[in-house]
């Protein structure tokens, strides 16, 4: 079994603020090399979270109203 880890560090401008980090997942599952399996993406801070979505127009803001 193979494995890949990468630590990704982001940092926001604003108290609150969403990052599109496909990019980046994407780049190093290439970089990995690995076909199939599990990727996991985790926040690794207590005041930041991960959620997964599919983006479109018509929906963005809508994460925003709580």
């Amino acid at each position: 079994m193979r494995s890949h880890t990468q630590y990704l560090w982001f940092n926001t401008k604003n108290r609150q603020e969403f990052i599109n980090i496909t990019p980046q997942v994407e780049a190093e599952l290439k970089k990995s090399g690995i076909k199939e399996g599990l990727c996991l993406v985790n926040a690794m801070h207590i005041t930041s979270s991960v959620f997964t979505h599919d983006e479109n127009s018509m929906q963005k803001g809508a994460a925003v109203q709580i």
